[in-house]
Order: C-alpha cells, then structure tokens, then sequence
C-alpha cells in the first residue's frame, strides 16, 4: 500500500518558518501500526491523520516518530490547512474528534486557522531547582522572574517554565534527564518561554519567545508547539503576569525556522471558558511511502 503524505510548514511567517508536520488525508484504513510505521517514517515532531467520524466533522490522530499523542496543535493546523487548500472544505466552523476530546476549528478565507483547545487542567508545581539542573543552568537565576515551573494541559500536559529574558537562547537541555523527567510528572515535555521587554515589545508585538523539548516522544525539540502555546496563555492569566488575554508567541529562533503562535483566552465570572490558538501554514511538498499491509 503507497501513501501520500503532504508536508506542511505551521505556524509560518509570511510563509516562511514553521514546524513541519505530515497530513495524510483518507486515513479511515489504516490501523494504528501502519499509522505508527507512516508518521516514524516521515519522522516530524508529529504527522496526523484525517479520517471519517460518526459526530464531528472529522477525526483526527496524531503520532509522533514513536509514539501516538492525544491532541498536537501545529498538526491540527496543518491538517486544516490542506483541507481548505484543496478545497474539500470552505471558510467556516467545523469539529474535530481526538484523543483530547471534541474540539471546533475555524477557518477564515485568507486561510488563519483557529484551534480551539481543551479548557486547562492546572496540574502541580514543580521546583525550579529541579528544572534547572535539566537545562544546564544556574539555580538562582529563576528568581529574577518571580514566576514558578507549573504543569498545565489544554490536550496535553507540559512543564511550563519562565526563564529571565536574554537566557533563552543559550539553555543547553539535557535530553536523557528531560526524558526521565518527562516519565517522572507525566509530561510530554517541557515548554520555556523569555517574556518580551515592554521597551521591546512595541517594535515587535511578541509577548514572548518560547523553546520546547520533548525527547521521550522522539523530539529533541520543534520550532512551534501550539498546544504548549495554548497552556502558555492560560499560564499567564493564571499568575496576572499580563492585562490582556491575546498573547502572541514567537518559536523556533534556535531552530532557524522561526514560528509565529497567536493565543487568546476567554473567561467568564473568573474562569477559563476558551482557550484559541491560531496561525498559518503552507505546503512545501508530499512524499510516498510504501505502508506494510
């Protein structure tokens, strides 16, 4: 059996950067090894594949090169994004069925696509001397954000941990302690973010720039991690590090693929009714791969 999988680019910037993901459309006969084998293949962060659903508008499961994740942001994105290109759907709202649950996804006629994510599930605290020791840094430097290393999940669960501006870029994780880290709270990984400088962010509009490592799943790190994003704005609302509620995120610097994240949260009486991420995305190439049978 051949399949096609299309190569997309999410998360882009005036089409440029992104984090890849595959999208295989008419995936209703394929089982989960075949998936597995396809998205190992590929061998991005995360490949999804589209099938048919009874209730929702489509089904939609996600597989990194070893193993098979609930929900991933930039592949939800991705998978839109083609569906609309090749005109198999048009401008408006639809549902997608996952492993995370029942989620809407908008998209407009200049082709953003709006993920709604899970509502958050604010998971544990974690000590910032714990974290520090993974990404070969010095301990006392967490104090200067005043902000804690917290475990949150809007479809999937992942460190959060703020960092003082400037020290991004020079973090050299330890992915085999990450990975026991990893297995020890759960997580698929930590996500760190630099908050912008107010006498920066008004050249740039970046709230913040973030990096995301994930070795257990096969991903020493990705140039755009939308459902990190997504618990990343419902962090900072949660710690009133910001007045307003309409974040956007810069990822991938390192990477040289630089990735543009919008995120926005709405609450009602004092809670998390909604939590959006969105961005654009843009096809480079489709590949074949033969599928065992």
């Amino acid at each position: 059996m051949e399949v096609t999988v299309h190569c997309i680019n999410a998360f882009t910037f005036n089409t440029q950067g992104g984090n890849p993901a595959g999208v295989v459309l008419n995936a209703d006969n394929l089982n989960k090894q075949q998936m597995q084998y396809i998205a190992t293949q590929v061998n991005y962060s995360e490949t999804a594949f589209v099938k048919a659903d009874p209730i929702c508008d489509f089904n939609l499961s996600f597989f990194t090169p070893n193993h098979e994740v609930n929900f991933c942001g930039h592949a939800t994105l991705a998978a839109f994004y083609l569906l609309f290109q090749q005109q198999i759907i048009e401008a408006s709202e639809y549902t997608q069925q996952t492993k995370a649950g029942k989620l809407s996804v908008q998209i407009a006629t200049n082709g953003l696509v709006n993920m709604n994510q899970a509502l958050p599930k604010y998971l544990g605290v974690i000590e910032n001397n714990e974290v520090a020791d993974l990404l070969n840094i010095p301990r006392d430097l967490f104090a200067e954000t005043h902000l804690p290393s917290e475990i949150i999940s809007t479809g999937l669960a992942d460190a959060i941990i703020p960092v003082p501006f400037g020290v991004l870029n020079t973090l050299i994780p330890d992915h085999k302690n990450i990975s026991q880290f990893s297995k020890k709270y759960n997580v698929i990984g930590l996500h760190l973010f630099e908050l912008t400088p107010v006498h920066e962010k008004s050249s740039n509009n970046i709230t913040a720039s973030c990096r995301n490592f994930a070795p257990l799943f096969g991903i020493p790190e990705e140039s755009a991690t939308g459902s990190a994003c997504g618990a990343l704005a419902c962090y900072l609302d949660k710690h009133n590090v910001l007045k307003e509620r309409n974040y956007i995120f810069e990822q991938g610097r390192t990477m040289k693929s630089i990735s543009m994240l919008a995120a926005s949260i709405f609450k009602e009486n004092n809670t998390v009714k909604e939590v959006n991420v969105s961005g654009f995305a843009h096809e480079f190439k489709t590949i074949k791969i033969k599928c065992p049978i």
